[in-house]
C-alpha cells in the first residue's frame, strides 16, 4: 500500500513543491487547506488532477478539525508547514501568529495522542529562532534567541515538538531551515518582492522599488532542494533536528545587484530605503551550518544563490509578459 502523507500548508510555497515531491513518490497526499471567501489555490492548481491528492478543510486554531482529519486520513507522515509565516506581519498579528504557529504544534501533537495514530511528524522550524545570535555559523546546538513574535512562536513549537518526542517517544524531527526561496514565493517577502519589482522595472511597469535594511545578511537557498531535506529527515531510523542551509550569507543588498543586474539595470538607480519596512527588533545575520544534514542525511543543497535569483527574476518577467499576475504557474515556471 502507499504511504499517505498529511501536509498542512500546502497551498503555501514549501506544500506546493512538497506535494510535487511526494506524489513522485507514490504517496497518497492530504492537504489541510483553510476556507475562506476567495479561492487561493494556484501553487497546486497544476496537481488538480491527481488521483492520490486529496483536500480537507481545517484550520490549526481549531482542534476539532485537525482531529477529524487527522482520524479521517491516518497518515503514516505529518509535514507542519502551516502558519502565519510572515515575520514583520507577526508584529501586527502577534496573539494571531502565536495561534497558529506555537500553539497549531501543539493541538496536532495532542490529537496525534489521543487518536493513537503514530504517524512521523516533521515540524517546520525556522533560522529566526536564531534572532540576535550568538554565534556564527549557526548549527543545532547554537542557542536561541527570538527576536520577533513570529519566531518566539517557533520557539514554543520547536521545544514542544522535543519534549513529546523525549515525553512519549513519538517520532518527531525539527527541521530548523534558513530562508529558502523560489518563483512561488509570496510577492511580501523581500526575495521575491525584489524579484517582482526586477521584472516590472525592466518591462516599464514600475518605476522604484522601497526596501528596508540592506544590511540584513541571510542564507538563502532554493525551497526545491529544502522540501526534499524534509522527507529525509522522516526516512531516518531515527528522530532528530537538524539545520537546513546552504553554508553562504548574502546582504539584501547583494541580491538586489544580482538580480537588477540579471536583466542589465543597477540597481542603485531604482532602490530607495523606506523606514516602514524595518522590524521593530532586526535580525542582522543568519548562516547555517547543515553539515549535521550531510553526514546523516545524505543531503545538501544542489541549487547555487545567484543560480536561485536569477531563475526567480527569469520566472517574474515571464509572469507579467504573460499578463496574468499572482502567483508564477508552478507548471510553466517551477
Amino acid at each position: 500500500m502507499a504511504k499517505k502523507a498529511l501536509i498542512t500548508g500546502v497551498t503555501g510555497q514549501d506544500g506546493s513543491y512538497l506535494a510535487e515531491l511526494l506524489l513522485e513518490k507514490g504517496y497518497e497526499v492530504h492537504g489541510v487547506v483553510r476556507r475562506s471567501s476567495s479561492i487561493n489555490r494556484m501553487r497546486i492548481d497544476h496537481l488538480r488532477d491527481k488521483q492520490d491528492l486529496h483536500l480537507h478543510y481545517g484550520d490549526l486554531t481549531d482542534a476539532s478539525s485537525i482531529n477529524r482529519i487527522l482520524r479521517a486520513t491516518t497518515p503514516d507522515e505529518i509535514y507542519n508547514l502551516g502558519a502565519q509565516s510572515h515575520v514583520k506581519v507577526s508584529f501586527e498579528v502577534p496573539e494571531y501568529t502565536a495561534e497558529t504557529a506555537g500553539l497549531g504544534t501543539l493541538r496536532i501533537l495532542e490529537a496525534i495522542r489521543e487518536i493513537g495514530v503514530t504517524p512521523r511528524f516533521y515540524q517546520a522550524g525556522s533560522s529566526e529562532l536564531y534572532g540576535k545570535v550568538v554565534e556564527t555559523p549557526q548549527t543545532e546546538s547554537t542557542p536561541f534567541y527570538p527576536r520577533s513574535p513570529y519566531a518566539a512562536a517557533k520557539l514554543y513549537a520547536h521545544w514542544i515538538a522535543v519534549n513529546y518526542r523525549e515525553a512519549y517517544g513519538m517520532f518527531i524531527c525539527n527541521g530548523i531551515l534558513f530562508n529558502h526561496e523560489s518563483p512561488r514565493r509570496g510577492e511580501s517577502f523581500v526575495s521575491r518582492k525584489i524579484t517582482r519589482a526586477v521584472a516590472a522595472i525592466k518591462l516599464g511597469m514600475q518605476k522604484q522599488l522601497a526596501l528596508g535594511n540592506l544590511d540584513a545578511k541571510r542564507d538563502w537557498g532554493y525551497a526545491k532542494d529544502y522540501v526534499f531535506a524534509m522527507w529525509k529527515m522522516l526516512q531516518a531510523d531515527k528522530p532528530d533536528d537538524y539545520v537546513v542551509a546552504t553554508g553562504e550569507t548574502h546582504t539584501v543588498r547583494e541580491f538586489c545587484e544580482v538580480a537588477f543586474g540579471h536583466v542589465g539595470l543597477n540597481w542603485q538607480d531604482y532602490v530607495v530605503v523606506d523606514p516602514k519596512f524595518f522590524r521593530p527588533t532586526e535580525v542582522d545575520l543568519l548562516l547555517g551550518d547543515a553539515s549535521k544534514a550531510k553526514r546523516l542525511l545524505g543531503w545538501e543543497p544542489t541549487t547555487k544563490y545567484h543560480e536561485l535569483v536569477k531563475l526567480m527574476v527569469d520566472a517574474d518577467l515571464a509572469l507579467l509578459k504573460s499578463g496574468k499576475g499572482g502567483v508564477v504557474d508552478p507548471a510553466t515556471h517551477p
